[in-house]
């Protein structure tokens, strides 16, 4: 084999065992969250990432007893939330927000988002039922 074929069968091997790592990187619902751990949480903005595969939001959350919890909320793909209605500018330091989720596993301070409303009222379905999420119609592509 010549060295030209090797360093393309090489860069072939590690282009497709990269792929690999990104799939099993990507996650169901059930792998982190509970179905059973429903949360509703009500917090502003500290952060917000548009990264792939989940764009996440931290929140912080003030408590009965006056503690702030800070939790991170994990919703689509950027461009899922994009299409439904969401901007760079929705979620800015400071904008407060309700969402309706479901807890991580392991109890920590992190959720998977199902729909976020903002003060006005105004509501936008963040999750994704074709994930392993519980499926209840609130996830307009959801076959019914």
């Amino acid at each position: 084999m010549s060295k030209g074929a090797a360093s393309i069968c090489v860069t072939i091997i590690l282009i497709t065992l990269l792929a690999v790592a990104q799939l099993l990187a990507h996650h169901a619902f059930s792998a982190e969250f509970d179905a059973n751990r429903p949360v509703q949480l009500r917090g502003t903005v500290t952060k917000m990432e548009w990264i792939n595969p989940h764009a996440w939001i931290h929140i912080d959350v003030k408590m009965e007893d006056g503690e702030v919890e800070q939790w991170m909320i994990e919703g689509g793909t950027p461009n899922t939330l994009f299409r439904r209605g969401f901007t760079k500018q929705s979620l800015l330091p400071g904008t407060v927000i309700m969402v309706d989720g479901y807890q991580a596993k392991d109890g920590t301070q992190k959720a998977n988002g199902r729909d976020l409303t903002f003060e006005d009222g105004t509501r936008l379905f963040m999750g994704s039922s074709g994930t392993g999420a519980p499926r209840d119609g609130r996830d307009p592509t959801e076959r019914r």
